[in-house]
């Protein structure tokens, strides 16, 4: 089998079942292809709601398997260890791909048989969005825009999002899978488990290419729009790296951290009061990652 496309969901009922409406418009690939649908230890209905195969298209061969080792990280795995395809397409159980989404895809693969694909996610905002949300920031809401012109991604600061991405099973396989360390887990909304795959891939030399026209939405909900979620998220991922830079050392952080908290403090405060709430989000994302990295440092388990 050529591909399997993969979402893996955990207690999202409501949108996995606008995202399953939505493959319905697809436009098949050329080559054989199932639909794998990983149900990650949600508590909310989902696994009835799959088991009763309304969703399922008659054209394809659906599948559901059960992950009960909450992360998304893990649930990517097991897609991983459960395809029947050559090539595994992910996308998220919150977005909507474009109708010829999939054959952007495959064509992608025919000619360059890469490694891994990234592929272009627009965030489809709410109305009624806040006013301090400006486009620099929307990259956090998983948006993904590397330009209009095919390529290969041959650097660390062009990573590809799980959201919209390829990969050939068996490299992934041999390369180590996804680090069940990093990702979402349930509530807790932390990331990274793509971006450090994409960088394990850059690092032994493997073909990673830019797909601009294989393009989905990301429906973003109304509660990511709040600042809190984005310092919250900063935080988390300050944590985690600054666990893992530590490994086995001691928990006593370094003291050149003290500085860098230091000033990543004073300048969101600066910013705050020279030009207000509105300009200085991302000075205050700085200043919450760095919290978190020295937090993460002197408490967090590797």
């Amino acid at each position: 089998m050529k591909l399997t496309l993969s979402i893996c969901t955990h207690n999202h009922l409501a949108a996995l079942k606008q995202t399953l409406i939505g493959l319905h418009d697809l436009h098949p690939p050329q080559g054989s292809w199932e639909l794998l649908i990983v149900n990650n230890a949600s508590p909310d209905g989902t696994g009835a709601w799959l088991a009763q195969g309304d969703w399922q298209r008659i054209d394809i061969d659906c599948r559901v398997v059960q992950e009960n080792q909450l992360g998304v990280a893990h649930a990517r795995n097991r897609a991983l260890a459960e395809a029947k395809g050559e090539y595994v397409v992910f996308l998220d159980d919150d977005e909507t791909p474009e109708a010829d989404w999939l054959v952007n895809l495959e064509q992608t693969i025919d000619c360059y048989r890469p490694a891994a694909i990234g592929g272009r996610i627009r965030a489809l905002l709410p109305t009624d969005c806040p006013d301090w949300l400006t486009d620099e920031l929307l990259g956090f809401l998983g948006e993904l825009n590397y330009g209009s012109v095919e390529r290969e991604l041959t650097e660390i600061s062009t990573p590809i999002f799980t959201g919209n991405a390829v990969f050939h099973r068996q490299t992934i396989l041999d390369a180590g899978g996804f680090d069940g360390n990093l990702g979402r887990r349930g509530n807790i909304q932390s990331g990274g488990e793509d971006t450090e795959l994409y960088q394990r891939l850059i690092n032994l030399k493997k073909t990673v290419r830019w797909a601009p026209k294989a393009m989905i939405h990301h429906r973003i909900e109304s509660w990511k729009l709040r600042r809190t979620y984005f310092l919250q998220l900063h935080f988390r991922q300050g944590r985690m790296e600054g666990a893992r830079k530590r490994g086995v050392a001691s928990r006593i952080p370094p003291l050149y951290l003290i500085p860098q908290l230091a000033r990543a403090h004073g300048r969101a405060i600066m910013q705050r009061f020279k030009q207000g709430a509105r300009h200085s989000l991302r000075q205050e994302m700085n200043a919450a990652y760095f919290t978190g990295y020295f937090w993460g440092w002197l408490r967090d388990p590797i």
